[in-house]
Order: structure tokens, then sequence, then C-alpha cells
């Protein structure tokens, strides 16, 4: 083989330094597995007390269910170190996944990328191709591909109501972002808005961002109209032909009677509204002949009939009342007026400006068919959502078989509709009534083979969970019959809890036998057998798939069950070192307890608490605050001094759970302390509770100079690079202070410098270490001043800012000192560096990972099997162990190696490595469906867009 593929994934492993997307990742599961971390422990002032003595607690003492899934025993005992007993291992059960999930997900992919490139060549809908998209990759688990697909869709949205509802979906997606928590539904763009989120944009064909890059809610208003300078006569003898009239004297040779009033028009501006109009008054019938018309009996009032006159002659609609445009509306749909139709329903949906307006005009919107207004007023409920879902008129017009039969007339209804509408319900509450009702309609909705899929397994699944198996069984049944065979699972379960267990045993068996064999499947497989049998079924669906979860908690509800309680907290430890989950959490604090470990117990019950303020724990019986009340007595009281130094030394030692607890009861004495939000906004990068902390931040300052500060880090995280640099600029204006300069030169950095702009970052990172501050956040600065030196190839000044920052005990600043050895052929001290972080980090995949490029091989290669332990869903360990065996002529192992991966992470560059793989052993026919799935992921990276043309050539002279 020509081509050295170690060498290549060399290439592609990046530098981690200051212009990294982020300052922290989580990089650990805080202790090690089985032993109890010090960290922040109760709320009380003083300094630590003994603890007292609490009563022995055996393991076996008490026995109840796993949280969520059905109590069958064990009472709640309020002042009890364990208040809900332990769980046990017979009541956990993993719940099925509520999406589209192909069995082969990468042949569904590319499947998806090929109906998108025949949609782009025929000009067909794109936007439910995205839609599709966007369904496929809810298994894939990653937001970005589900945001980039929403984007797409509204984007490709040609009609009103799709781009009202894919708007509304995107703004509900990023809710998070905002300044503010609660902004009006319908209130105008910020300047960091996105633009496919403008409400105007949405409703209005010509604001839509295709047509104009700018937001219409940021555009400088038009200037006033000007009246038109001609008017049109129609000829009696033909309605085609039409006189100029250019007199500015208005004229009046027609009167409408209507009551005992009269209402002068111009006979030609009435008939020129529409054809029956223009029949009525020229055609052969007597009003023709007449100079005034009797209209008393026609539904209009004199108040409209005036309003007809005014726009008739000028042809606008001037600030006439809401009542008179409604009167117009109907007149213009009476006499099949399509201009004036069209007008007033402009008019109308421009009015709408929030849900009190849109319920006051929506049925009059759906009476007259006004599409605009209709949308209007959807769009003003789909902005207050879930809160709007609980209004009962908002219900009854969006879940009722009724409401989407008028919103169908209107143009208003859609899958995209009721496929929103359902997501929204199912996250609030996946058992209510609403969340049925939307469904129903979901089905209804659905036309193409992938909506029904979809529809008809989310049913199942929440038919399941209100616990209404035989119904249940049934969707699940209709979903396989439109070609969804993951259902069979749902089948399976809704069997087995109708008590035919080895029947659902059967079924799972004949997928397996059907298909290539998934960890879901043997997951799924191991509820209905016991023993031996149930817990090889889990080994293999974490071999096959270790992001799993249900597999880890089961295995350690085990091991508590046989009194190995320190192996059950190492067993669930292993994956709280690569996926933070509160239900994983709350099980290891379940453990902790039953050891009697209240320190590590609280730690975890905090960092519950910080991913999920009002999570419930125990069976939903114990709110995380209510149970820290109750371990008070047990753990050490710290004050704010304590505190700070514990969340010091939790940080030196990288322990980000431990660092989470310690803030979070620091914010329980101190709540409205804006720096400790955005200290806590730090850890939790990567996690979708970051910005809800980085808001908390910028809406509890007391200084101005710190809210632009926070506003910054919210703009700069939602892509907003410039605006977040000019409010670090307005900051520093203000007051000089480390995180505006620390904001400043983080911004400009994240971007190619030359070495001039590069050393002025240098500067901005000095002058925020001239400012007052700590050394955890020091510590960060001189770090990045590291990384920017080794970019300029200054690698003794690099030096000693690595040195600086180790010295006050920024333990990940090894990483930068090994990588200044390496660049100096100090290769042997890189490896040693690199062993001193893992020293303090023992459970760090990242670690070993960066090691490994300083070893040999077979170190390198312990290495990244070590990570890969720790964190398997980290590709590049895979992607070097696939090359060394491609250097090595073992290409079969090399793509066994990648598929291993790929079956439970369809991620873009393993997708592209075993394309080229497939490519260099002349298989044109997987090389095109690897490079498929891949462009459906990212459809503009250029180096699988050039294989994928080098694959297609080949495959034109074969077909």
């Amino acid at each position: 083989m020509t081509n050295n593929f170690l060498t290549t994934i060399r290439s592609l492993k990046l530098i981690e330094g200051c212009k990294a997307a982020q300052i922290y990742a989580f990089s650990s599961a805080g202790s090690a597995a089985g032993g109890a971390s010090t960290s922040g422990s109760g709320d009380g002032a003083g300094k630590p007390l003994p603890p007292p003595q609490p009563r022995s607690l055996s393991v076996r003492s008490a026995s109840v269910c796993y949280p969520h899934a059905p109590s069958t025993s064990g009472a709640f005992v309020a002042d009890s170190p364990l208040p809900c007993g332990l769980p046990v291992a017979a009541a956990l059960e993993p719940a099925l996944d509520a999406c589209l999930r192909p069995v082969d997900h990468v042949k569904a992919l590319a499947a998806s990328f090929r109906r998108m490139s025949s949609a782009e060549a025929e000009g067909d809908d794109l936007c439910d191709v995205f839609l599709e998209q966007h369904a496929l990759f809810h298994a894939l688990g990653d937001a970005r591909l589900l945001r980039r697909a929403l984007r797409a869709a509204r984007v490709h949205a040609t009609d009103p109501h799709r781009r009202v509802v894919l708007a509304a979906w995107l703004r509900y997606e990023r809710r998070e972002d905002e300044f503010d928590p609660m902004p009006p539904p319908l209130a105008p763009c910020t300047p960091t808005t996105p633009l496919l989120e403008c409400p105007r944009a949405a409703v209005f064909a010509d604001e839509s961002p295709g047509v104009d890059p700018i937001c219409p809610c940021r555009r400088p208003p038009p200037p006033p109209p000007t009246p038109p300078s001609s008017r049109f006569r129609r000829n009696t003898s033909s309605i085609d032909q039409m006189v100029e009239d250019d007199g500015d004297v208005e004229t009046n040779d027609l009167w409408f009677i209507i009551g005992e009033e009269e209402v002068a028009c111009e006979r030609s501006c009435i008939a020129a509204l529409s054809k029956p109009l223009n029949t009525l008054l020229y055609g052969g019938f007597a009003e023709a002949q007449r100079d005034r018309i009797d209209f008393t009996r026609d539904g209009i009032t004199p108040c409209g009939m005036r309003a007809v006159s005014t726009y008739s002659r000028h042809g606008r609609l001037d600030d006439f009342s809401t009542d008179t445009i409604l009167e117009l509306l109907a007149f213009s749909n009476k006499f099949c007026c399509e201009g004036l139709k069209s007008a007033c329903d402009n008019k109308l949906a421009t009015m709408v400006s929030g849900v009190e307006d849109a319920l006051s005009l929506v049925d009059l919107g759906l009476e007259e068919a006004a599409h605009l207004l209709v949308a209007a007023c959807l769009q003003a409920f789909l902005r207050e959502l879930p809160k709007s879902l609980s209004n009962p008129d908002v219900a009854r017009l969006l879940c009722s078989p009724d409401g989407r039969e008028r919103l169908d007339i209107a143009g208003n209804a859609s899958f995209a509709l009721y496929y929103f509408l359902s997501s929204v319900a199912m996250e609030e509450d996946i058992r209510s009534n609403t969340t049925v009702m939307l469904l129903e309609r979901l089905c209804e909705s659905a036309e193409r083979p992938w909506q029904k899929q979809l529809a008809l397994h989310q049913f199942g699944c929440v038919m399941l969970e209100r616990g209404e198996f035989k119904d249940a069984q049934g969707w699940f049944e209709d979903a396989i019959a439109e070609g969804h065979m993951y259902s069979l699972a749902g089948v399976a379960r809704s069997k087995f809890k109708r008590g035919h267990k080895y029947s659902a045993y059967k079924m799972m068996n004949s997928i397996m036998e059907d298909y290539e064999p998934a960890g879901w499947m043997y997951q799924e497989r191991s509820l209905y057998c016991v023993g031996k049998e149930k817990m090889a079924d889990l080994h293999i669906a974490t071999e096959l798939d270790p992001t799993l979860t249900f597999p880890y908690k089961y295995r350690a509800v085990v091991f508590l069950e046989e009194d190995m309680v320190e192996s059950a907290v190492a067993e669930i430890s292993k994956v709280l070192g690569f996926k933070l989950v509160t239900d994983c959490l709350e099980l290891r604090a379940w453990f902790y307890l039953a050891l009697e470990e209240y320190e590590a117990a609280v730690r975890d019950i905090r960092a519950i608490l910080t991913l999920d303020p009002s999570y419930m724990m125990f069976h939903g019986k114990v709110h995380g605050e209510q149970l820290i009340e109750i371990l008070r007595g047990y753990v050490q009281q710290w004050d704010m001094a304590d505190c700070w130094m514990q969340l010091y030394d939790r940080w030196s030692e990288v322990d980000d759970i431990g660092s989470l607890a310690v803030v979070q009861q620091m914010l329980t004495r101190e709540p409205g302390n804006s720096s400790l939000r955005f200290r806590q906004s730090l850890l939790l990068l990567r996690h979708k509770a970051a910005m809800r902390s980085l808001r908390f931040a910028r809406n509890c300052s007391a200084h101005e100079h710190e809210r632009l500060i926070y506003e910054g880090w919210i703009l700069y995280d939602t892509g907003h690079r410039d605006e977040a640099l000019a409010k670090a600029e307005q900051s520093i204006k203000i007051q000089r202070s480390f995180e505006a300069f620390f904001l400043k030169a983080y911004a400009l950095g994240d971007s190619s410098l030359d070495t001039e702009s590069s050393l002025s970052v240098v500067q901005l990172l000095e002058h925020a270490n001239s400012c007052a501050s700590d050394n955890l956040r020091k510590g960060q600065a001189y770090n990045n001043m590291g990384s920017i030196y080794v970019d300029c190839d200054l690698l003794d000044e690099a030096a000693e800012c690595y040195n600086i920052a180790l010295n006050i005990k920024h333990t990940r600043a090894h990483q930068g000192l090994a990588r200044v050895h390496y660049l100096k052929n100090r290769k042997k001290a890189a490896y040693g560096e690199m062993s001193e972080l893992i020293k303090v980090a023992k459970d760090s995949a990242s670690a070993y990972e960066k090691r490994s490029e300083y070893g040999e091989r077979d170190e390198a290669r312990g290495d990244l099997n070590m990570a890969t332990l720790l964190d398997p869903t980290r590709t590049y360990p895979y992607r070097y162990r696939a090359a060394v065996l491609m250097d090595e002529s073992k290409e079969d192992e090399a793509i066994g190696e990648l598929s291993q991966a790929i079956a439970f992470r369809a991620d873009l560059q393993l997708l592209h490595l075993r394309a080229a793989f497939f490519d260099s052993m002349g298989d044109n026919a997987n090389t095109l469906r690897d490079c498929e799935a891949a462009l459906c992921l990212d459809p503009t990276h250029g180096d699988t867009l050039e294989l994928y043309r080098k694959a297609s050539t080949k495959a034109e002279p074969q077909s």
C-alpha cells in the first residue's frame, strides 16, 4: 500500500490550546471509583465539626425500586439517611428510544444524502428532506446536527406556515441562549437573533431571509406610500379596457345605501376590485343602470363601506381599526376581491403581538380563510410553548381533530407542525392526554413512509409509558408494517408487560438473526432472560455499544445486592467518566449512602442539582435539597472560606464533579453571586446547563461592566464573535477587569492570526493578569498565553508561562509543557510531563490520548486502549489503531476497528477514514456508501467530497 495511514491519522490530530472551542471540558467523574472525594457538603457556617456516629446500616436492610420505575415496596422515611431504601435490579428497565432508529444507520444516512442530492437536482421540496434528516439525527444524539437540519429545513421552507413552524422550533431549541429567559413571543429581533428565527420573515414572503439578508425587525421603516397619480375606469363595453384619469379630484358617481346612510364611491374603482363586482356594476344587471344601490342586507356597515371606497381609490389600508379591517376581509371574501383580501390578511397578521391577540383573531382568520393571519396567530402560540398548551382555547385548536381540520382548510396544518408540538409535549409529560392527542394528529398528518414510522413508533412509546400495553403493541406493529424494525423492541416490551416473556424473547432472537446484531438488541433481550444468560447479553451489549447506560446500572445494582458496594460504585463510575447524566449520579449517590460515605453522596447530589435544579430523587419522592438537609448532621460544615479552598483543590485535581458540587454549595449561601454562576458555566461547558448558568450570571450582575462580560460570553458561545468583542471593549471602558480582558483575548484568539496579532492577544492576557483575580483564573490565562507562544514558535516563552501556571496549581498546563518538550525534540520529557498530569487526573481519557503521541508504538497503543476504556466515545484511538493495522496490511482488522466505533457512533472522521480504506481496497460500493453517510453529516467536508467524486467517477463506467 502506498499511503501511510498512520502518518495521515497523526496529521488529523488537532493541537489543544487557547483557540479550542471551550475553556474547560468535563474530564473526570470525580474521585476514583469506590473512593469518596471530599467536596462541598452541608450549608452551615463555622469550622468543621466531627459528624455524629450514625446507626449501622446493612446494605440489604431495605429494598425498593430504582427511580422512575414503578414502586413495589418501601416507604418514605423522612429523617433517614436512606429515606427510600435501596434500589433492586429487578425493577431496572431501559427506556425505548422514541425516535427513528434504523437498524443500519450508515445505510440510512447514505440514503438520506442521495434523496437530498436528487431533490436538489430535480428542484423538489428540500424542506421535507431536511426534516427527515432531523428525525434520523435524533438517534445520533448530536444537538449540532439536529439544529443544522432544522436550519436547513427552515431555509428551504417555501410557504409561510412551515416557515412559522420551523422558525418557532429553532427559537424553542435556543431558548436558553436568550438574555431574557421569557421574552415576549413576537418581540422584535435583537441584533443577535438568528435571521431564520425572525417572526416577520417567517410570516411574510417578501421578508424571508432568502430575499433580504437584513432582518425585517431591524430594517429602517419604509417611506410612506405615495398615493397613486392615476386611477383606472373600466369601460362599460369591455372589462379589459382601462381609461386613465389624470385628475386628482375624487369623483363620485355611485352611492351605496346602508340603512339610512349613503356612502359615496366611484363606480370604476369599485368595479376594479373583482370580476363579480365588475359584472354587477357594468354587466347586464339592473344595478349597472343605477347610481344608488342598496347594500343594507350585504353584511357591511357604513364605516366598512367607506373603507372599501377609500381602498378602491388609493389601493391601501390606512389606519383603519381592527374591526373595520375584519369587515373588509369579510367583504373581500363575499365578492372575491383577491387584492383587498391579501391586503387585509397582511394587515391583520401584523397586528398579532401575542397570545391574547392571536386568540381574539384566530377564529375569524379561520372562518375567512386568511392564511397569513392564521399563520401569525399560530406563530404566537408556538413561540410560547410549552406554556400555551395549558391554555384550553389554544389546546382545543392545536390538539383536537376539529382544530386540525380547521387549520388544514386555512393552509396551516402539516406534519412539521405536529412533529414540533408532539416533541414539546413528550418532553414536558410523555403520559399526558395532550401528548396523546397531538400524536393522533401527527399520525393523521403523516404521508411519507418515514413520517408514518416516526408517528406510529412514538405513539407506541407513549402508550407503553401510560401502561396501555395492548394499544402500545398495536402501534408498534403498525410501525413495523411501515418498515421501522426498531419497533420490534417495542412489541417485545409490550408482550413482556402483558406476561408473554418467552414470546418477547423469541421476537428479539428473530431480529438478531435477520440483522447485524447491535448493542440495543442484546440489551433488550437481556430483559427477557435471567442469571448468567442475562449478564452475558448485557456484557455483549456493552462491547457493541459502550454508550448504553442500562447495562452499567444493572450490573452496579447486582453488585449492591451481593454486598459488593465498592464494585457497584466502580461500575457506575465508568459511565460518569464520559457521560454526565443525572440518573447515574443519583444511583452512585445511593451507593455512597449505603457505604455511609455521606460526603461523597452529598457531592453527587449537589452535582445533580447543578444539572437539573428541580430534580426529584428516589422515585420522585425527595428533592435533592431536602436530602442534603437530611444528611446535614452526617457531614462536615464549611464556611465560604473553606469552600474556596475546596474549590481550589478540586479544580487543581481536574475533578469537575467535585468542583461543581462546591460551587453549588456556595450558591446556596450566595444565590445572587454572579461570579460563582460564571464559574459554574465554565465547568458545565459541553452540557446544555452551561448556558442557563451563564444567563443567571448575567441577570444576577450588580454592575454594568460585569453584565457586559457575561453578555459577551453568551454572544460568543452562540456564534456572535464580533458582538462579543464589542461587549468586552465596552466593559473595559467602564472598568478594567480580568474577565473583560480575558474575554477580549479569547474572542480575538479564536481565528487564524499572524505572529503580531497573536502577540497582541498575549498582551491582553497580561493586562488580565495585572487585574485582581484568583489563581484559578490566572492559571488559565497563563496556560492560554503558553498556547499562543507555541503557535508563534516562541517555545521558551511558552515554557515559562506553563511553569507559572503549574506553580499556581493549574494542572492542565502539564499538557502544554509536554507539547513544548516534544517540539524541542525531547519526546521522553514530553511523555513524562503527561505522566505527571495522569498522576493527578487518573481518569482523564484525554490525558492518556495526548500522552500516546509521545510514546513508542506499544506505549501509544496501551495509552489509547486506556483512553477507550475510560471514554469509548473518543474517536481518535479507533482511528489510530485502524491506521496501524492498515500499515501492517491487516485490512479486514482495520475495517473492523472502525466499524466497531461506527456501530454506536456515526462520526464524520470515522466514516471518511473507512471510506478511504475501502477505496484503497478497491471496494467502490462501500466507499460510496460511507462517503454518502459522511456527507449527510457534513455536506461541505472537502476531503470526503473529493473522495466521493473519485468513487462516483469509477462507478459510472460500471453502471
